[in-house]
């Protein structure tokens, strides 16, 4: 596992290495505007094509993690996504007023470290893997605005996580990263990569924010790999998932802040409960205190009825531009608990909650690319003392094509 660590890092930077040679000799932007796109414009051709409604987008993940403590051994693993997509702008393209369309696909690979060196964390140290490592359809959806944007309509194969609680992903541990519902009940709500048949209605309400709500087939089919690249219907749904959320976007001081509020209503029957229904709540708050400096809560608790882990919550700050001489640079610090229900951990005999620290580092050679090396610290992983302290190493590259 030491050779695979060392030489997964040698493969990364000679693909960075490449890849910045291939964004240097781009054509199509000029030296005060560097090209969004590693591989550059295609002589122009891509931008003429965004400008006719067709977005193309190319991207690629890897994530490495090493555990200098904790687990069973030290050990090393790799893991990446793939993604590729398009966007279609139908207003351009057949003259269907404010009308759009997304199909994205996704390949994941690699190891878990989590798995491989026995850490016992309730949360992945490496967030890109998971879900199978294998190619999936993951956005193939239809959306529709009217009356000048005051209602947003979609429908289609997508992640529920894309419009209830969203959140970026920029840290690399899965405590700070993506919608958190699925973070602690991912056995019915799926995150990106998984996509599932839904639709979602919002209004937007000027001067406040939105509203929103939507309805999600419910499947365990969706995890699986067969027919993964399809956009197939399942047969034995267990239920319907039913979200709910309200936005509020307010500006304090000319700076834009961002509070969701929301739950979930889940129809299907869980296992060893008499009564239908699986439900919770979750509030994602971000604030930006100045053009730098950006801070973040997120909170969600679900019902200890059905679940095994039913509370997480995660407080952090980014700040961009801390040297002068590296003003897209940006550093990230955040901290956060994993609750297992007090049910299940009263059982076991553990204390029940999981401590995550993380702060990372992010280096922007181009627009395209992000190389940031990242030190993780989990106290009482899996909220048992029993299980060592893990201190792990990492490294998450993200690139644009």
């Amino acid at each position: 596992m030491q050779r695979m660590f060392f030489a997964g890092t040698l493969v990364i930077a000679a693909v960075i290495a490449g890849m910045a040679r291939a964004g240097n000799a781009a054509v199509g932007n000029t030296a005060s505007e560097p090209s969004p796109w590693l591989l550059g414009d295609w002589n122009s051709e891509r931008t003429r094509l965004k400008d006719r409604g067709i977005d193309f987008q190319f991207g690629y993940t890897s994530e490495i993690a090493y555990n200098a403590t904790g687990g069973s051994r030290s050990d090393a693993a790799y893991a990446d996504q793939y993604v590729a997509g398009v966007t279609l702008d139908l207003e351009k393209l057949v003259g269907l007023q404010a009308a759009q369309f997304q199909a994205t696909f996704t390949q994941r690979t690699g190891r878990n470290l989590v798995e491989d060196a026995d850490l016992g964390t309730f949360q992945l140290v490496q967030e890109v893997y998971g879900r199978g490592q294998t190619a999936r359809l993951t956005q193939f959806w239809y959306r529709q605005q009217y009356l000048d944007g005051l209602i947003d309509w979609k429908v289609g194969r997508m992640g529920v996580g894309e419009d209830f609680a969203s959140f970026g992903c920029d840290f690399q541990n899965l405590t700070f990263c993506g919608s958190n519902p699925g973070n602690i009940v991912g056995d019915y709500i799926y995150n990106w990569p998984i996509s599932q048949w839904g639709t979602r209605v919002k209004v937007n309400l000027e001067g406040f924010g939105y509203v929103q709500a939507g309805v999600y087939d419910v499947n365990p089919a969706y995890l699986g790999v067969s027919k993964a690249l399809l956009p197939v219907w399942f047969s034995d749904s267990t239920g319907a998932l039913i979200p709910a959320e309200v936005g509020w976007l307010p500006t304090f001081n000319g700076q834009p802040g961002s509070y969701k509020f929301g739950g979930w209503y889940d129809t299907s029957e869980a296992d060893g409960v008499p009564d239908r229904g699986r439900y919770g709540a979750y509030i994602n708050f971000e604030q930006n205190l100045s053009e730098q400096l950006k801070i973040f809560l997120n909170a969600v608790v679900a019902d200890r009825r059905t679940s095994t882990i039913n509370a997480q919550a995660a407080l952090g700050m980014v700040y961009t531009g801390l040297f002068d001489a590296r003003q897209q640079d940006d550093v990230g610090l955040a901290v956060g608990t994993t609750h297992m229900n007090d049910r299940v951990s009263d059982q076991e005999g553990i204390e029940g909650s999981e401590y995550v620290a993380e702060v990372y580092y992010t280096w922007r050679p181009t627009p395209a690319l992000q190389i940031r090396p990242n030190l993780q610290y989990v106290y009482r992983p899996g909220g048992d003392d029993a299980n060592g302290d893990v201190f792990v190493l990492g490294l998450k590259t993200s690139a644009n094509f």
